[in-house]
């Protein structure tokens, strides 16, 4: 089972690196890195991954990830190399993934037209400009089309597909390999569940960030 990666300026580290840790995992996977050129891609806080291989040399797949991060807003739109790069590979996967603001490349591709999807709380708007009804629910799967929520989101919907690639108890040996059992120290990990000012500082290190 081939499973790539595409990389990108400023992408989220955990989008990638937490559904790789499941993915990797499966029976028979092979895990792809690419990039629109084959080399090392930064993340948003400047740590780096190998891309392997250039997409262009990848033609079929059959599991897509597309990780999130402040790049998406850069490459979001209709002639950029990555999403037309998603736009054909999606007529060969068996799923087509996106994790956090990675939605907004499926977006771009056409994937997400006329399906529910989800993503980040704070890029809701961008979801739905691409003809998406957003759902604030952590894991959303649309026929082949799965998306998740924010950053951490991206390890459910790992196990998600490893649950439909290679049956359930092969996600749950999974889970427990990686010992995957959240007990967080904070009650404020969704934006239903955050105080307003825990919100306001968050939208306030985003808007920075993009600045």
């Amino acid at each position: 089972m081939r499973i790539v990666f595409p990389l990108f300026d400023r992408f989220t580290a955990l989008d990638a690196v937490g559904p790789y840790e499941v993915l990797s995992r499966l029976p028979e996977a092979e895990i792809v890195f690419a990039a629109t050129t084959a080399g090392l891609v930064r993340t948003d806080v400047g740590l780096g991954l190998m891309a392997d291989v250039a997409l262009d040399d990848i033609e079929t797949c059959d599991i897509v990830v597309v990780p999130g991060g402040p790049g998406t807003e850069a490459l979001a739109h209709d002639g950029d190399p990555v999403v037309g790069w998603v736009r054909g590979v999606h007529e060969t996967t068996t799923w087509t993934t996106s994790v956090c603001t990675g939605s907004e490349v499926l977006g771009a591709a056409g994937v997400l037209r006329g399906l529910e999807a989800t993503t980040h709380w704070a890029s809701v708007d961008r979801l739905q400009s691409f003809g998406a009804t957003y759902s604030a629910r952590r894991v959303v799967v649309q026929g082949k089309v799965v998306t998740a929520a924010g950053v951490s989101s991206g390890i459910d919907m790992a196990l998600t597909l490893v649950g439909m690639a290679a049956g359930e108890e092969i996600a749950k040996a999974i889970q427990l390999g990686i010992e995957y059992d959240p007990q967080p120290p904070f009650d404020s990990g969704s934006v239903a569940k955050a105080a307003p000012a825990t919100i306001d500082l968050v939208r306030s290190v985003i808007a920075a960030r993009d600045a």
